[in-house]
C-alpha cells in the first residue's frame, strides 16, 4: 500500500496474510484501505476465521470479531461482511459509501465471467502476475471450450465468450510484466484474431518486433496486409519509445537493483 494511512487503532504485532497478494496488514485503517480497493479480492481467504481471530486477539476488538464470525462460510451479500468493518473506525466518508454502495450494486449484477476476470485484472495491478495468469488460462479455456460446444450444435455461444479478447490481451500483459516475451505474442495475437481491433493489432506487432528479426517483423507486417496507417502508427509509437532517456545505472546500485527485482519476482509468484 503506497498511501500513507493514520491508525487510529491497534497495530497488530503479528499481521494478517492476504494470500490473494502476498499482502501484511498490521492494522484495521489497512485492512478497510485493502477492502475498499480490491472488491473482486475478497473472498473465502479474507472472508474467514482467520482474519476473526486476528480481529479479536492483535487488534482487541472482539465485539468486531463476533460480528463477522456470523457470516463465515456463509453465502451472504458481501456488504454485510464489509460494513461491520469499515463502520468500525468510521473509515467511509459520504460519498465514499455512496461509491460503495454503487461499486457492491454493479457487482451483484456481473456474471460469473465478468467477476473472475475482473478478478485477474485486480491480481495484475497488485502485481501478482503468476496467480493472474493461472486464472485467466483457466477462463479462456472453459470459454473457447463453449464456443467449440456451440459451433458443434450449431447454438449460440453464449455473451460471456465476448470476454476472450479481452482475457487474451490481459494474459499477454502478464506474461509480458514477467518478461517472457513469446508467450506475451502468442496471446496479444489470439486476443487480435478474436475482434480484430486495430488497437490489438498494434501491440501484438509491437510485440512481435521485440522478440523477431528486423526481416521477420517486415515479412509478418507483409504477411497480415497490414494497412499504411497501422504501419505509420507503428513507426511512430518505436520512434517515440527510442525518444524515451536512458538512466545511468552506477554500480554501485547493481545489488541494490538485483535485490529489488528478486523482491518482486518472489512476490509476483508467490514463491
Amino acid at each position: 500500500m503506497s498511501e500513507y494511512i493514520l491508525c487510529q487503532t491497534r497495530k497488530a504485532s503479528v499481521p494478517y496474510y492476504v494470500e490473494n497478494i502476498s499482502l501484511n496488514i498490521y492494522s484495521m485503517e489497512e485492512l478497510c484501505y485493502y477492502l475498499y480497493h480490491n472488491l473482486y479480492l475478497i473472498d473465502d481467504t479474507i472472508m474467514n476465521e482467520g482474519l476473526c481471530a486476528w480481529i479479536e486477539n492483535e487488534l482487541q476488538l472482539p465485539r468486531l470479531a463476533l460480528k463477522l464470525r456470523r457470516y463465515v462460510g456463509k453465502n451472504v451479500p458481501l456488504e454485510d461482511y464489509l460494513y461491520p468493518i469499515f463502520k468500525e473506525i468510521n473509515y467511509l466518508t459520504y460519498d465514499e459509501l455512496k461509491d460503495l454502495n454503487g461499486r457492491l450494486m454493479v457487482m451483484r449484477d456481473e456474471p460469473e465471467e465478468v467477476r473472475r476476470k475482473a478478478k485477474s485484472d485486480s491480481m495484475i495491478e497488485n502485481g501478482m502476475y503468476v496467480n493472474a495468469i493461472r486464472d485467466y488460462q483457466k477462463l479462456s479455456s472453459e470459454l473457447e471450450e463453449k464456443i467449440k460446444k456451440a459451433e458443434e450444435t450449431g447454438r449460440e455461444p453464449g455473451r460471456d465468450t465476448d470476454l476472450l479478447p479481452a482475457l487474451y490481451h490481459n494474459l499477454g500483459c502478464a506474461y509480458a510484466h514477467l518478461f517472457q516475451m513469446e508467450n506475451a505474442v502468442e496471446n496479444f495475437y489470439k486476443a487480435w484474431d478474436r475482434d480484430k481491433k486495430e488497437s490489438r493489432l498494434i501491440t501484438y506487432l509491437l510485440a512481435f518486433r521485440e522478440v523477431r528479426t528486423p526481416l521477420e517483423y517486415e515479412s509478418r507486417l507483409a504477411e497480415l496486409s497490414v494497412s499504411t496507417t497501422v504501419r505509420l502508427e507503428l513507426k511512430e509509437r518505436i520512434e517515440q519509445f527510442s525518444r524515451k532517456p536512458c538512466h545511468e545505472v552506477y554500480s554501485q546500485h547493481v545489488d541494490e537493483i538485483i535485490q529489488t527485482i528478486t523482491a518482486e519476482y518472489h512476490r509476483s509468484t508467490g514463491s
